[in-house]
């Protein structure tokens, strides 16, 4: 059988690293890429049996190139500390490792997101497919400051099993990611010579809103999906807002 990689790049996800480890406890390698976290997460990883690399943060994609450059397996395999690999998907994965006749490169799965405790099943959210296992020397991360993504050489398929992704327990932890990734946002329009203006401000929160909660029925998902669609419009009218601020001071750096 082949033997596959998996790299996890974390910070500060004591409450997580060890789940998420456990789920992918028969891969060949399992690189925990830390950024210089203050609580137990190298700890429970190294007591787990994974890999430590301490790599200075580079933003999401560089980080994750340098870590590809320490994977020894055939096949690569991304997570994020806060999911985690079902059984029926550790098997699927295993199946594609040992067949001799697979010819694609890389493979998406779909992700079963939940947001304070309940799986989003619309708003966009599922199926939210996403290429996460690839063939080393096939795979690469690009370079956005957020929402990177990953270039395949090749053709790729799809995986029949969900990948389970445990994103946001409560609204503290929802709205520490919000401010984080509204800046790194704002860092990507400012590189792509993006301009603040008004309708951005008015106009894409309200069709976001409107998008999820009416176009992609994110109100079958009761409270939680309407709590969803408000806040995810509030991270668009924030993102233009702090490009706003950053023309307005004079700070133009991405």
């Amino acid at each position: 059988m082949r033997t596959l990689s998996v790299i996890i790049l974390t910070l500060n996800e004591e409450h997580n690293i060890t789940d998420c480890l456990r789920s992918v406890s028969w891969a060949s390698q399992r690189l925990v890429v830390d950024s210089a976290s203050t609580d137990g997460t190298v700890r429970l990883a190294e007591n787990a049996g994974a890999t430590v690399l301490a790599i200075p943060w580079e933003g999401y994609g560089a980080t994750k190139n340098r870590a590809l450059e320490k994977a020894t397996g055939d096949w690569i395999l991304w997570l994020d500390a806060d999911e985690r690999v079902t059984e029926d998907l550790s098997a699927e994965i295993q199946s594609i490792l040992r067949s001799d006749t697979i010819n694609e490169n890389g493979f998406d799965v779909a992700r079963r997101a939940y947001f304070l405790g309940k799986w989003i099943r619309h708003s966009g959210w599922y199926p939210g497919r996403v290429t996460r296992l690839f063939r080393k020397g096939a795979g690469r991360f690009t370079t956005s400051a957020v929402h990177e993504g990953l270039e395949i050489d090749g053709s790729t398929g799809s995986l029949k099993h969900d990948l389970i992704h445990l994103t946001d327990p409560d609204l503290n932890h929802y709205f520490m990611k919000f401010n984080r990734y509204t800046t790194l946002a704002v860092d990507d329009l400012v590189r792509r010579g993006t301009k603040a203006t008004i309708s951005q401000l008015l106009i894409k929160p309200a069709f976001t809103f409107l998008r999820m909660y009416i176009m992609r029925q994110g109100w079958r998902d009761g409270v939680h999906g309407f709590v969803l669609c408000v806040v995810s419009a509030g991270y668009v009218f924030v993102k233009y807002a702090k490009l706003w601020e950053r023309e307005l001071t004079g700070d133009t750096k991405g």
